[in-house]
């Protein structure tokens, strides 16, 4: 059991024009959720184009000049280091514009759902850290101002993609992210290539009644298992996650793949509440965890408690393929019911300079998503880092239009009956799951 380690610039830039191939965002549907919601979307899209932005209220060098008395609220996430790099950049902003700003934590999960309330109330953040496949929800309701104001080729191609809609930047990309496996080193010295290998491992390292696990991931988290799906030939919507008419979730190899998932109760033998996040970061790090299916937000955490950490991608399946895990942009947005959309924008430009992201990289493991950062030995020399670009390769972005929001709570039930009652059909619950989300608001006023 081998896997090849990446080193030098060479090898990360070839894998990063990889990942920009697979990461290709999809533009939204530009159709609104509810019909009370669409005289207010005309009027907010109008007011989103970069001609209502004050776009030309630049310096002689092309600054933006920020609102007098510009006084601005961030919200982020609360994975490790996040807020410790957030507060560092807020003095560093403020130290620069004179502009004061609040820092609230809101995830990029969360964040949707709060402007629902917070937005039209004038109490949401002027800057919201969001999920690329969120930008769609957020742009039909009218919450997010175009971004007018960074330079693309900054960019990864794959990141902008992932941030546009229609050609046209709304975003400001902040990280990239993808799932892959993660294993201690010190048990562990070679991760398997096949699926068949990892099974063997950790069946022979359970030890339940002391609270010993070989592989542990979050069973109901539609994120992690649709690799197993991708891997079978399963699919969310069809041409490339564009048509919510077309939906794959039910389909034969769908069924298929969480045959297999189901038979890793075998060495995951806990029911779904029995497992969480923190649970299983608690085992990994007690060294009672070999094998943690997640994401790169993990990994300073484990180093912080001594653990010495390997990244491969995902072993193959049983029907030889690599699982295909979704990846994801992490982009701030501008709130269009800011008071000050100069300081706002000024500020998610700042957020996302190649300081800025390197900075954040070195707090949060987080990789960014500049092309001027690819240099930097810190991240081309990290053999981590080219564990999860490895799996980047076998992966794809996130749906980006609306109708992928439904998908998420739906396929949670699901896969909770699935895994917990072995006597639930597999067809039967992913029939349902899929009645259900066509049976949601992003399909009844379409």
């Amino acid at each position: 059991m081998y896997v090849k380690k990446i080193s030098g610039l060479k090898r990360i830039l070839v894998m990063m024009l990889v990942l920009s191939v697979a990461l290709l965002g999809t533009a939204c549907s530009n159709t609104s959720n509810k019909q009370e919601q669409t005289a207010v979307q005309e009027t907010k899209n109008e007011q989103n184009t970069p001609a209502a932005t004050n776009e030309s209220n630049n310096t002689d060098t092309g600054e933006l000049v920020p609102e007098p008395g510009a006084k601005l609220r961030l919200w982020d996430s609360d994975d490790e280091g996040v807020k410790e790099w957030a507060l560092e950049m807020i003095e560093k902003f403020q130290e620069k514009y004179g502009i004061e700003v609040t820092f609230d934590t809101v995830s990029h999960t969360d964040a949707p759902g709060k402007l629902q309330t917070d937005g039209p109330a004038k109490l949401a953040a002027d800057v919201f850290i969001l999920a690329s496949d969120h930008l769609g929800e957020m742009y039909q309701q009218g919450f997010i101002y175009p971004n007018d104001v960074s330079d693309k080729s900054e960019f990864f191609e794959s990141a902008v993609e992932a941030c546009s809609i229609d050609g046209q930047l709304y975003g400001f990309p902040a990280a990239i992210e993808t799932p892959a496996l993660i294993y201690n080193k010190s048990f562990v010295k070679e991760p398997p290539k096949t699926f068949d290998e990892l099974i063997e491992i950790s069946r022979q390292f359970l030890d339940k009644k002391n609270n010993k696990y070989g592989f542990m991931m979050e069973v109901w988290n539609f994120y992690y298992v649709y690799a197993f799906m991708s891997g079978y030939g399963g699919y969310v919507f069809g041409n490339n996650g564009t048509d919510p008419y077309d939906i794959g979730l039910n389909s034969e190899a769908s069924i298929k793949a969480l045959e297999f998932y189901r038979t890793l109760k075998e060495i995951i033998p806990l029911q779904r509440e029995d497992i969480s996040y923190d649970i299983k970061s608690g085992l990994f790090i007690e060294g009672k965890l070999l094998f943690d299916f997640n994401g790169p937000w993990a990994i300073k955490a484990y180093k912080d408690a001594g653990i010495d950490v390997g990244v491969a991608p995902l072993p193959l399946l049983p029907n030889g393929q690599r699982p295909i895990t979704f990846s994801g942009v992490r982009t701030y947005c501008v709130n269009t019911y800011t008071d000050y959309p100069n300081a706002a924008k000024l500020l998610a430009q700042f957020l996302t300079s190649k300081e800025a992201l390197l900075r954040r990289y070195e707090l949060t493991n987080q990789l960014p998503t500049r092309n001027d950062l690819l240099s930097e030995p810190e991240i081309k020399e990290n053999p981590v880092n080219s564990g999860f670009l490895e799996q980047a390769v076998h992966s794809q972005p996130m749906p980006s239009i609306p109708h992928m929001q439904a998908v998420w709570s739906n396929m949670e039930i699901a896969l909770t009956e699935i895994w917990n009652n072995p006597d639930a059909d597999i067809k039967t619950e992913l029939d349902r799951a899929v009645n259900n989300i066509m049976e949601t608001d992003f399909y009844k006023n379409n």
